[in-house]
């Protein structure tokens, strides 16, 4: 075996414990059924339908216990295809399944770069890998290949910046502990982890956990042997020699170079939509991953929904419409979760009933029928909710499960 499979051998990442799935379920981005359907399926996906999905390095399985879990419990069909070289994260990923009674899911051990040879898939989950490939254009070249022609790609890579100090780290580690066991490395590493001055950039980035939550987080993170990070252009790049186009990030708020400039001064007219994420990307400096979905180049403009389609059903993730309203109507902001603080979002007080009468059924033109306004007043009240909630992530349209 080389190192990396060595490595998630030895600890499996993340690390679960399957006695947990009986009191939590891990949910997050991607494969979330109703940014499927937002970012891929112009909000109309029809979940009568079996979605045939490929979970592309599964790791101890997140992505996919957080997907079919969703849709078993709402009745709707799926076929999941597991596929991870790890045998030790296989066995966690299959127990976890096993403790909720998943069905539906078939696992492989085996590599992500023979995915087309598992067929054509409606969508694909690749989380955390192939920025860990040798030849990572080689890994999105074959996730293209075993997509459907309609289908999409949820992907999440390393972005450089928000990892400040890592990859001195990981380079400085891997030349001095060189040849030891994924074991000793550790214990060796934590040894001279402990010895690092205080101003050592990784010590002054705040937005790096995973090394304090476990010793497979803290081998991820500080001694992986195959890691590189993207920025958006590269990101772009790599996606569109595969054949794919990026339909959105998941907050694609952090990415709006407008809301990094200060107020009157405009985004550059020359700058396209990549230069102009690629600059945010800078001038945040607190991304440490992407996490997006991308779909067969040519279709990201049908793929996303859109609320100028009042047919669609506005889905809040993470909050009750009702309690979010109150919220709004009491204060006129919100506070939002960048990933790395939080940032104030400010709302309209009078667009809150508009927020109180999202329950995941009613579609946006039912919402503005109760609230007696006409397709044009609707649009003007209901765009500062899109932007402070959509951008964000925190708002959905897709049909309900």
């Amino acid at each position: 075996m080389n190192q990396v499979q060595d490595q998630y051998e030895a600890y499996p990442y993340p690390e679960r414990d399957p006695k947990d799935e009986r009191k939590r379920l891990i949910t997050g981005s991607p494969s979330h059924p109703f940014e499927l359907d937002h970012f891929l399926f112009a909000g109309r996906r029809n979940w009568q339908q079996p979605l045939r999905v490929l979970v592309a390095g599964g790791g101890t399985g997140d992505g996919m216990i957080q997907l079919a879990t969703l849709l078993q419990g709402a009745g709707r069909p799926y076929e999941i295809t597991y596929v991870d070289f790890s045998t030790a994260s296989r066995t966690i990923a299959q127990a976890r399944a096993k403790e909720r009674g998943l069905t539906g899911i078939t696992f492989h051990t085996g590599s992500l770069l023979d995915a087309p040879e598992y067929g054509q898939f409606d969508y694909i989950d690749c989380c955390g890998v192939l920025h860990h490939l040798p030849e990572p254009q080689q890994g999105f070249d074959a996730l293209s290949a075993a997509l459907a022609p309609e289908g999409g790609l949820g992907v999440m890579v390393y972005a450089p910046y928000g990892r400040a100090g890592v990859y001195p780290l990981q380079e400085g580690f891997g030349a001095v502990l060189e040849g030891l066991s994924p074991q000793e490395k550790l214990r060796a590493a934590k040894q001279i982890f402990a010895r690092l001055p205080d101003g050592h950039p990784f010590k002054r980035n705040p937005h790096l956990v995973d090394h304090e939550q476990s010793d497979a987080g803290f081998y991820d993170l500080l001694l992986h042997s195959q890691d590189r990070p993207y920025t958006v252009d590269q990101l772009d790049e790599t996606l569109t020699k595969a054949g794919l186009e990026l339909v959105s990030f998941t907050q694609p708020a952090l990415y709006d170079l407008a809301r990094v400039l200060p107020k009157g001064m405009d985004v550059p007219d020359t700058m396209n939509r990549v230069q102009s994420m690629t600059a945010a990307e800078k001038l945040r400096g607190t991304i440490k991953l992407h996490v997006g979905y991308a779909v067969k180049a040519g279709r990201a403009k049908e793929a996303l929904a859109r609320p100028s389609d009042l047919k669609l059903i506005p889905q809040l993730k993470g909050v009750a419409g009702p309690q979010l309203a109150r919220h709004v109507q009491s204060r006129g902001v919100l506070a939002v979760n960048t990933g790395s603080g939080k940032e104030s979002q400010p709302i309209p007080k009078q667009a809150a009933p508009l927020i109180g009468a999202i329950d995941g059924k009613r579609s946006l033109a039912q919402i503005a029928s109760g609230a007696g306004l006409d397709p044009f007043a609707f649009h003007g009240r209901w765009a500062p909710v899109h932007k402070a909630l959509a951008d964000w992530g925190l708002l959905l349209y897709a049909q309900p499960l």
